[in-house]
């Protein structure tokens, strides 16, 4: 499977060397109108900014999110803010009338497959060319599972890859009262500027993001029992045979059903086309979830394939790795060793998994 991704709380937590010196502190540049503050370095109409805010409380959240969003309405810049639900709530009630002029998403939504938030922030960006926007963010939430939060940490990094020169400031907010340590750390190490306690200076752990997409790829948990078929050519009509008779057994919903047949179809025929001609699938159930493994000789040479819509044409590549983001409710993906490794995860029962 050659085509993009890579790696997952436990999170990815491995000491590096500073890559990034130290400057001086200073006031975040979008406190309150009449809060003191200094220079904050490059403006957003001048580059690509990624701060992560660490707050504690809603206080702080407030005064953070709700100063960072009525700076950039007073300057009459577009605005996207996805965050949990009551987040949204809180910041709704904080800025009154002047939250009508700010695009909004529920993040336990959009971002319930973290796979599938930064096409959202890029479109976003997109519709707005030749124009600064800021963006809130906040993909990982107290409640989130490990996996879920390693992909979510696998996709901050990325932000920094796929914003790169693009005029915008991207602030995600990372509850420190109610988050594993580990989570906190890799924030310092995805983004390059942090706000704590009201003050804003260049994260001292900051790392390449390839290297942190490479600490994410560690050992997935093996299942206890589970369906098996390798494959190669002629043999995915066996799969899908396979998937529609162990997705009904599982008592997969039927729209799901459909789902994780044609997410499965698209993993498969990557590998016959991408990951030596021939792989593995495996099936199995645990924790209310449907999970597909595929295994292929394949390599993901693009750590952003799928995740930026694909063209009508298809010439840009990265198609099937978009579908299978947009259908499953988490996937995992690893690229270690001698080949390619991607989890579909789909809720069992009536709908999708909740965020």
């Amino acid at each position: 499977m050659n085509q993009g991704g890579s790696r997952s709380e436990q999170t990815c937590a491995r000491s590096f060397p500073p890559v990034r010196p130290g400057r001086a502190e200073h006031r975040t540049p979008w406190e309150s109108a009449g809060a003191p503050h200094a220079a904050a370095g490059p403006a957003p109409s001048e580059s690509f900014v990624h701060p992560a805010l660490l707050y504690r409380d809603e206080a702080g959240y407030r005064a953070g999110v709700g100063g960072f969003v009525s700076t950039a309405l007073a300057a009459s810049e577009p605005v996207l803010v996805a965050v949990p639900p009551s987040r949204l709530e809180v910041l709704r009630d904080s800025l009154g009338p002047l939250f009508d002029g700010v695009q909004s998403a529920d993040m336990t939504g959009l971002g319930r497959n973290p796979g599938r938030i930064l096409a959202h922030l890029r479109a976003f960006a997109d519709q707005h060319a030749g124009r600064s926007v800021r963006i809130v963010g906040e993909p990982i939430w107290a409640g989130r599972s490990p996996a879920e939060s390693t992909e979510a940490t696998r996709h901050e990094a990325l932000i920094n890859l796929a914003f790169r020169g693009r005029a915008a400031t991207i602030l995600c907010p990372y509850d420190v009262a109610g988050l594993p340590a580990a989570v906190v750390a890799e924030a310092r190490r995805t983004h390059p500027v942090v706000t704590e306690d009201g003050i804003t200076r260049p994260s001292a752990a900051y790392t390449d993001p390839l290297l942190v997409c490479a600490d994410c790829d560690t050992p997935l948990p093996e299942p206890v029992t589970f369906r098996e078929l390798e494959y190669g050519g002629g043999r995915l009509a066996e799969v899908r045979a396979l998937v529609q008779e162990w997705a009904g057994a599982v008592e997969l919903a039927q729209e799901r059903r459909a789902d994780l047949v044609l997410a499965i179809g698209e993993a498969t025929a990557n590998s016959l086309a991408h990951g030596g001609g021939r792989g593995r699938l495996r099936l199995w159930t645990t924790d209310g979830r449907a999970v597909a493994e595929i295994r292929d000789a394949g390599r993901l040479t693009d750590p952003l394939a799928g995740r930026a819509r694909p063209s009508l044409t298809g010439a840009d590549g990265g198609r099937g790795l978009w579908m299978i983001h947009q259908l499953c409710d988490l996937v995992e993906t690893r690229t270690v060793g001698p080949g390619f490794t991607i989890r579909l995860h789909m809720a069992l029962g009536g709908g999708p998994a909740a965020g």
